[in-house]
C-alpha cells in the first residue's frame, strides 16, 4: 500500500468512527428525557471509546467499545409518573444536552479534519498522475 493510499485509509476509518461518535450521540440526545427504558431503568448515557489500529492491513482509528455512563440522572419529585418511588421522585437519564452538544461539536471538527486530509492525499494523488502526462 502506497503513503498516499495508506494516509487516505487512516482518514476513512477516522471518518467511519467519528460517524459512529455522532450516531451514538445523536441517540443519547434523543432519550434525555427518558425515564423507563425496557428494563425499567432510566436511560444511561452511552460514551464511545476509540482504540488505535497498526496493523499491516490498516492503520487509523476504530471504535473499541460503547460504554455506559453509571452516574445517576437528577432526581425530580413526580408522585403520578408511572416510575415513581416510593417517596414519589423519579430519576430522569443522565444525558446533558449541554454537553452533548459539545461532544457532538468535537466529532463534527474531527470528521472534518479527516475529510480535509483524505481530499489532500487525494489532490496530491491526482497531481502525481499528471506528472510526466504533459
Amino acid at each position: 500500500m502506497s503513503l498516499l493510499s495508506s494516509s487516505m485509509a487512516i482518514s476513512a476509518s477516522g471518518l467511519h468512527a467519528e460517524r459512529f461518535r455522532m450516531d451514538v450521540i445523536a441517540h443519547n440526545l434523543a432519550n434525555s428525557s427518558t425515564t423507563r427504558t425496557e428494563d425499567g431503568l432510566p436511560f444511561k448515557r452511552r460514551i464511545v471509546r476509540f482504540a488505535e489500529v497498526m496493523d499491516e492491513n490498516l492503520r487509523g482509528v476504530q471504535v473499541d467499545r460503547v460504554e455506559e455512563d453509571p452516574s445517576e440522572g437528577p432526581r425530580v419529585f413526580d408522585p403520578g409518573a408511572p416510575g415513581a418511588d416510593a417517596e414519589g421522585m423519579v430519576e430522569g437519564a443522565n444525558v446533558n444536552p449541554v454537553m452533548e452538544m459539545v461532544d457532538l461539536l468535537s466529532a463534527t471538527r474531527a470528521y472534518e479534519a479527516n475529510i480535509t486530509a483524505f481530499n489532500a492525499a487525494k489532490g496530491m494523488m491526482l497531481n502525481a498522475l499528471t506528472i510526466g502526462a504533459t
